[in-house]
Parts: C-alpha cells; sequence; structure tokens
C-alpha cells in the first residue's frame, strides 16, 4: 500500500523530494510523467487522457490500492484516476489546480494554448528567465534554478501538447469529481498566484474532502513548505483505517 506522488508542470518527479525526505514511511512511489525528465512512449501524444491512462497503468503494476498525491497537474490527473479507478486508490491528496469551481485557465495556460504564440513563448524561454518567474512566484532559489534547468525542448512540446488537449478540461472531467470515493485531503498555498486560494472549498466539496489545508506559500507547496505538507499528508493517512 504504497504513497504514489504525481507532479505538476512545469516540474518533474524532483518536485517532491523535500517532502518524502520529511516523511515517516519508506513506501513510497515518485511518477515521472512521460516528457518531464523521462522519455516519451512511442506514439504518446501527451494528452490529458494519455497521461491519467498513463498514471492507471502504473497503479495497476503497483497490484493494491494506495495513497495516491498529487499536486498542479498533478492534482488533476490524479483527480481523474481517483474518479474512473477508485478500486485504485486507498486515499487521495492534491491542490493547486481548480479542478471546480472555475471555467477557465489562468494566463500563462492560454498563451501555451494558442497556436504560434505558445511555441514562440516557449522558444524565446531560457533557463534564467524559467528560474526568475519560479522565483517570483514564491520557489526558493536553488529549487528554482534546478527545475528551470531541467526544462528541455521535449518537456516544452508535451506541456503545449497537454495544455491543448485541455482547454476543455471543466466540461470533461469536472462532473467525475462526484465519483471519488476515496477519503480526501486538499491542500493549497495561500498566496497561489496561478490557482488563487479561493478555489481550495470548492474543491474540496466537489470532491467530498475531509479537510483542507492551507499553507503559507506560492504555488509550489512542496518546495516552500515541505515538512508542514508532510506532517498533513501523514495524518490523513493514519486517519483512514489501513
Amino acid at each position: 500500500m504504497p504513497a504514489v506522488f504525481v507532479h505538476g508542470v512545469p516540474d518533474t518527479h524532483h518536485v517532491w523530494d523535500d517532502v518524502i525526505a520529511h516523511l515517516p514511511r519508506t513506501d513510497v512511489v515518485v511518477l515521472s510523467l512521460p516528457g518531464f525528465g523521462s522519455p516519451v512512449p512511442e506514439g504518446f501524444t501527451s494528452t490529458k487522457e494519455e497521461y491519467a491512462d498513463w498514471i492507471i497503468a502504473r497503479l495497476e503494476e503497483i497490484g493494491t490500492p494506495v495513497d495516491l498525491v498529487g499536486h498542479d497537474w498533478g492534482c488533476i490527473l490524479t483527480s481523474r484516476v481517483a474518479s474512473v479507478r477508485p478500486d485504485l486508490v486507498r486515499t487521495w491528496a492534491a491542490g493547486g489546480a481548480q479542478i471546480a469551481g472555475a471555467d477557465e485557465w489562468h494566463d500563462l495556460a492560454k498563451l501555451w494554448q494558442t497556436p504560434e504564440v505558445g511555441e514562440q513563448w516557449m522558444a524565446a524561454l531560457d533557463p534564467s528567465e524559467l528560474s526568475k518567474l519560479l522565483q517570483a512566484n514564491g520557489v526558493p532559489a536553488q529549487h528554482a534554478e534546478e527545475n528551470a534547468s531541467r526544462m528541455d525542448a521535449t518537456m516544452k512540446d508535451s506541456i503545449l501538447r497537454l495544455y491543448r488537449s485541455a482547454v476543455l478540461l471543466w466540461e470533461d472531467w469536472r462532473p467525475g469529481l462526484a465519483d471519488i470515493t476515496s477519503p480526501s485531503l486538499v491542500f493549497w498555498g495561500n498566496d497561489d498566484q496561478f490557482a488563487p486560494e479561493q478555489y481550495a472549498e470548492p474543491v474540496a466539496k466537489a470532491v467530498r474532502a475531509t479537510g483542507v489545508i492551507r499553507l503559507d506559500s506560492g504555488h509550489w507547496t512542496p518546495l516552500q513548505r515541505p515538512r508542514e505538507l508532510a506532517d498533513a499528508l501523514a495524518q490523513h493517512w493514519a486517519s483512514v483505517p489501513a
């Protein structure tokens, strides 16, 4: 019954390193989404449906219900997994994505979803600029520089493809949130500039969460408040009978 962590965009599995270091358990699996520091399988076109199916396949390989955790796009994808395959999920905990309470994307997402404009933005982006963007949103300098250094051409292409598959995300996936049966916890940064804190409650209500944890951070709670997040996750898991 491992804990399985799913990162967001434009991150890699390393976004969870500090959180995992503070956990009182070692049965942890950290997934690397295709294109985000890991190879893209042949024929994989980086749509939201393909990523959800990819996660499902990894959980099926584990073979026992897991404690599923996601942040940002990891929140979006794991909520979909928990809604369509509740048999694979013992508990769910996630945040940093307005999967409920909203009907449109943030400005940067809209830019990425625009053909040619998104490509131009990605082509002009260099690691130093991305690091500055991350730091402006509260990411510690060292983490920001490390994250920025990992954003290669494959990741840029994967981001554009993923966001363009999700223009109608809420219409496509929001109704399924009612099908989540796993005990759920929502965590959120109280100064999140991409997914404002006002969406924490609608998300919690949509998934019937047992609690909402608000952390003193921006968008990247796993990087900014790893110990507090690890403590909240441990309490969440302990509250559910094995």
